[in-house]
């Protein structure tokens, strides 16, 4: 490691904390991961006033339970934004949710945003919703958003955005589904989107609480960073709490290919369960 450093960061220190973040997440650390790894824990030791990463990797190891939230949360990614891969939110107004309604007898309609990071991507769901559900008849629509780092789902929760984060958003999108707060610059999602959303942490390693079944699920811009084994296990496990014939959602970079036989490619990085 850079003996420059503002902190001692050896290659045992990274080692450790790639196994550690790999034990408890599932995430795959490459070396190629160091100067990332380094910058972002960096501001945990400041802010502990600890010296060196080895004494960080002790007090991972020994001190309060709390602090692998803050290590967790440290070391994940939450690129997103409103409409993100945008042929996605096309299929499921054009095709998935005309059929869905068209077809489904229940009225119980179950939607999974799993790695939904600061909001964008379940409100950007709400949103598609409201434009294509039906007016009539009492359904039972709820997305449930769920993400590994406690801070962006608490973030998401609060439907608060900067406006230049609504890049994606048309304008008659903003006058319909957000609030506008001249004064700061910030928009707020309209109560009738927010509704419809369930925030939850949820590490996709351990226990899952809900029993489901979904009817689509989201799970974009995850697994890239899982081991094809760990890949393998969250499929099966998606798969398994889905209807028969519901669909799973990927990101760009993403794919099944000898990762999961339960789903077969129907549209770009869009699976459905066979």
């Amino acid at each position: 490691m850079e003996s420059e450093r503002e902190f001692n960061f050896t290659q045992k220190d990274f080692k450790f904390i790639r196994d550690l973040i790999a034990e408890q997440t599932g995430i795959a650390l490459s070396e190629a991961k160091t100067h990332m790894v380094y910058s972002r824990l960096s501001r945990r030791l400041r802010s502990l006033n600890i010296p060196t990463f080895a004494q960080y990797c002790d007090y991972l190891n020994n001190g309060p339970t709390d602090e692998l939230v803050h290590f967790v949360n440290a070391l994940t990614t939450n690129l997103t934004a409103f409409f993100r891969e945008n042929h996605h939110f096309e299929f499921l107004a054009k095709t998935l949710l005309p059929n869905l309604f068209a077809k489904k007898e229940s009225k119980r309609v179950r939607i999974w945003s799993a790695g939904c990071s600061t909001g964008e991507e379940p409100y950007s769901l709400a949103i598609v919703l409201h434009e294509n559900m039906p007016r009539t008849g009492d359904w039972d629509i709820k997305i449930l958003a769920t993400d590994l780092d406690s801070n962006v789902v608490a973030k998401a929760a609060g439907g608060i955005y900067e406006e230049n984060r609504l890049n994606g958003v048309s304008e008659q999108r903003m006058k319909r589904f957000f609030i506008k707060n001249r004064n700061t610059n910030q928009v707020k999602l309209k109560p009738e989107v927010r509704e419809l959303i369930t925030f939850k942490q949820l590490n996709l390693m351990h226990e899952w609480p809900m029993k489901g079944p979904f009817d689509f699920i989201f799970c974009r811009n995850v697994v890239i960073y899982f081991n094809k084994d760990t890949q393998k296990t969250l499929f099966k496990r998606f798969a398994d709490l889905t209807v028969d014939k519901g669909y799973l959602f990927i990101g760009h970079s993403e794919s099944l290919f000898k990762v999961s036989t339960q789903y077969q490619l129907i549209g770009n990085t869009i699976y459905q369960k066979t």
